[in-house]
């Protein structure tokens, strides 16, 4: 029953980063507009360099400051990540030892036969 529910928020969540492509591509151009502006800012020279160079930062910081559904495409990202984490964590289950040999016929099968 928990993997049918991790399937759904995995459906839902790749469906939402499938209609949010084109955001998310807006999202990474601002992003790389808004690192060129400071790169290129930090390492200027002249005053009027630094302000050209400001002027594209702070462009790139509202392009992607505005950018909300790009932002709701990487939270779906995240959200498939947290999901393959627990779907590979819930196969692995845990077993209480105990002294009843009813119990535990297959772990000392297996030793006895090795």
């Amino acid at each position: 029953m928990k993997k049918i529910g991790l399937f759904v928020i995995g459906s839902i969540a790749a469906i939402t980063i499938l209609c949010s492509l084109g955001p998310l591509t807006g999202l990474a151009i601002s992003a790389a507009i808004l690192f060129t502006g400071v790169h290129f800012y930090l390492q200027s020279n002249s005053t009027f360099s630094k302000i050209i160079w400001a002027l594209v930062a702070i462009s790139g910081l509202l392009t992607a400051a505005a950018n909300i559904p790009g932002f709701i495409g990487i939270a779906a990202l995240a959200v498939i990540w947290v999901v393959y984490r627990k779907w590979k964590h819930s196969e692995n289950e845990t077993f209480t030892a105990s002294d009843d040999p009813f119990t535990n016929f297959e772990k000392q099968w297996n030793e006895i036969t090795k």
